[in-house]
């Protein structure tokens, strides 16, 4: 008996608003609430409410013999949470069928299992509080943020617990051997590990609807004589995906919906397969080798490797950029910093900043806010840069008076003074340049003052001379008549005299 193991990823994260450098120091509120509300709203239409339908449908049908599993990112959760419920409720209803598996993964949907093995544990156990507060589920198998899987990451895998772990079937790393085995980790044999076979999955997501693609239409009954064209002996079919598929990658009306609600009857009239959720998969079917991945892997463009996230110089900074704040964020006991230290952390920031324009240019466009790589990055190290002062604010007003007793908190007090000492330099030069300001406005205005004041006096002087003319004058018209007067008394005397 052979199995059909359907897993689907559920993921959308909070994307940052616009963030200019001038904001850094005063805004400390980064996401963009009305994008992601938005975009919440549009695929629970398209996609979570109707599929999570049809797949209630289909367990009912078939009494349980139709399975399924999913990972849920805790930022996904938290977004049907604030923005739309409903979707939440559905997939507590698909939880209490007892047919679909909830598989554990980072909290934030991250790339922690590269870096941080604290850090990476620290957000598996609060995804699975989770889906243990939202499911009553405690799960048993793992299932790392995009698939990304080496020998190590699956060791701390293994440390934690888990039974089984996903990642994808690469080329380059099965060489002639298929991915329709169960492998099992190459330093704990314990941890099984589950291949994706990429061939049949990326049929479904990426090729359904691509009419130049010699398999379209796609249709149920051609794709069970693809699953029937398996090896006999080859023991189970891993068909992974993104949950998105279904009504937003490929939209209702090029008939995924209907593909998908046929596809079970198909399934169960015409071949030997039976539906398995991961953890029936270990249990029925024992593992054949170990899978040697010595690099990570994923399962994201034609690499299946890390470039998606860590490809350039921008992306590479960023994120060594991130992971140099966690020691100080440890030390923080603010809410709101952990929170944002979470959300933070969620690979799409990352994806956003990928320069492959050509095979895989279309896939890294999907709902990405930015109109290029290059604005990505700017904006994210704006934020970055705004995170960092208020850690380092948090931890030295959390500080105090307390004297510091290891090497590490003498060191973060250092740190923590040079950054005041930077503060005070900064602000030293503000001021010496408004006083520099200041002297040159006084300059400025004492100067025009004086402008003012001889330009003032000129102005009294012309109007006393002239005034004083006027005066003159005024006299000199005045003594006329008498003068003439006094000319005429004298004639008429001289007149008189002459008579007598």
């Amino acid at each position: 008996m052979k199995s059909i193991c359907f897993y689907f990823q559920v993921h959308q994260p909070f994307r940052l608003k616009q963030y200019r450098f001038f904001e850094i120091g005063h805004d400390h509120y980064y996401y963009d609430d009305y994008q992601n509300r938005s975009i919440a709203r549009k695929v629970a239409d398209r996609c979570y409410l109707p599929m999570n339908n049809l797949l209630l449908k289909l367990i009912k049908q078939y009494k349980g013999q139709f399975k399924v599993s999913f990972s849920l990112s805790g930022v996904a959760i938290e977004q049907f949470e604030k923005y739309t419920p409903e979707v939440l409720d559905s997939f507590k209803k698909l939880a209490k069928t007892g047919c679909v598996e909830f598989m554990a993964e980072t909290y934030s949907h991250s790339l922690v299992s590269l870096k941080s093995e604290e850090e990476f544990k620290r957000q598996v156990q609060l995804h699975t509080e989770l889906l243990k507060k939202h499911f009553d589920y405690t799960p048993t198998v793992f299932r790392n943020t995009e698939l990304i899987y080496s020998d190590e990451i699956g060791k701390m895998v293994a440390d934690m617990g888990f039974k089984a772990m996903l990642t994808e079937g690469a080329k380059h790393i099965l060489g002639w051997k298929s991915p329709n085995y169960v492998y099992f980790n190459a330093i704990n044999p314990k941890l099984k590990v589950l291949l994706k076979n990429f061939q049949l999955s990326d049929d479904i997501a990426f090729r359904f609807s691509n009419r130049s693609w010699p398999g379209w239409p796609l249709t149920a009954e051609k794709y069970i004589d693809w699953l029937n064209a398996v090896a006999e002996n080859e023991q189970v079919v891993n068909l992974f995906m993104d949950y998105e598929t279904f009504g937003e990658h490929q939209w209702a009306e090029t008939g995924i919906f209907n593909f998908m609600e046929a596809l079970p009857y198909y399934v169960f009239m015409r071949s030997s397969y039976k539906f398995h959720t991961p953890s029936e998969v270990i249990e029925k079917h024992q593992p054949v080798a170990a899978i040697h991945v010595t690099y990570p892997i994923s399962w994201a463009d034609e690499e299946r490797d890390l470039t998606a996230w860590l490809g350039n110089e921008m992306q590479d900074e960023a994120f060594e950029k991130l992971y140099s704040l966690e020691p100080l964020v440890k030390k923080v006991d603010d809410p709101e910093i952990q929170k944002d230290w979470l959300l933070l952390q969620t690979s799409d920031h990352f994806y956003y900043m990928c320069t492959k324009f050509f095979s895989d240019g279309d896939v890294h466009m999907y709902f990405n806010p930015y109109n290029n790589p290059y604005n990505a990055f700017i904006n994210y190290m704006n934020v970055l840069s705004d995170f960092s002062i208020r850690i380092k604010n948090s931890l030295y007003n959390q500080f105090g008076d307390n004297e510091p007793n290891t090497v590490d908190e003498v060191n973060s007090l250092i740190e923590r003074y040079q950054y005041e000492i930077e503060k005070l330099k900064q602000k030293a030069e503000q001021l010496k340049k408004s006083e520099i300001d200041n002297l040159e406005e006084e300059a400025i205005k004492n100067v025009a003052q004086k402008a003012v004041a001889k330009n003032t006096k000129t102005q009294k002087s012309t109007a006393k001379k002239s005034s004083e003319k006027d005066t003159k004058i005024e006299k000199e018209e005045q003594q006329k008549p008498i003068e003439k007067k006094t000319t005429k008394t004298k004639t008429k005397e001289e007149k008189k005299r002459r008579r007598n």
